[in-house]
């Protein structure tokens, strides 16, 4: 018989029909996502993952302190983002490059490669800062591009992916960086 599909029918017209109650809203309040990002389910990946596959949204203070970092480079002033780090921080540059340094040898050593230029612009397009629940770590990833004015006029760009990870004082602790070289063919 086909009461299967009846039943639903008359399912599907009772849900469409029955009002929902309107919830109380408070203006001041946080606008919730759409989906419970705790509630979600876990990822099903044929791959052994290595770090974590269990990230939620984290608050926008790291985000906005990538932003103060970024924000410092351009105006050729690292000095002043130098509270937004650890005593000490992991370094991971697109080149290749590792170093574990000291926040005093980080921001001297960004602002010696910063001085080699005459301005620098970064551009962002997209940023977001995550909470690994099974490690309670937070991290914030950063999408841009960066033009380099060199002291003799030459323009360089780059685009960069950067993944900075912050301790629990909320000083970031770990840079990990990569960056690929714009596509300037003219079409």
């Amino acid at each position: 018989m086909r009461r299967t599909p009846a039943i639903l029918l008359l399912a599907a017209f009772a849900a469409c029909t029955s009002a929902p109650t309107a919830p109380a809203t408070d203006s001041t309040a946080m606008a919730k996502p759409a989906v419970d990002s705790a509630a979600m389910r876990p990822i099903n990946s044929p791959y052994a993952i290595g770090y974590s596959s269990k990230f939620v949204m984290d608050g926008p203070a790291n985000a906005e302190s990538v932003l103060a970092l970024w924000k410092a480079y351009d105006d050729g002033d690292l000095g002043k983002s130098r509270d937004l780090l650890a005593d000490s921080v992991d370094v991971n540059l697109a080149n290749g490059a590792h170093f574990h340094l000291s926040k005093d040898s980080v921001v001297a050593a960004i602002q010696g490669v910063r001085n080699s230029f005459k301005s620098a612009v970064d551009k962002v397009d997209a940023i977001m800062a995550v909470k690994s629940t099974d490690k309670n770590e937070h991290w914030v990833t950063i999408w841009g591009t960066e033009i380099d004015t060199h002291k003799n006029g030459k323009v360089d760009s780059t685009e960069l992916q950067e993944t900075w990870r912050f301790n629990q004082s909320g000083k970031a602790d770990m840079l990990l960086q990569y960056n690929r070289v714009p596509n300037t063919s003219k079409k």
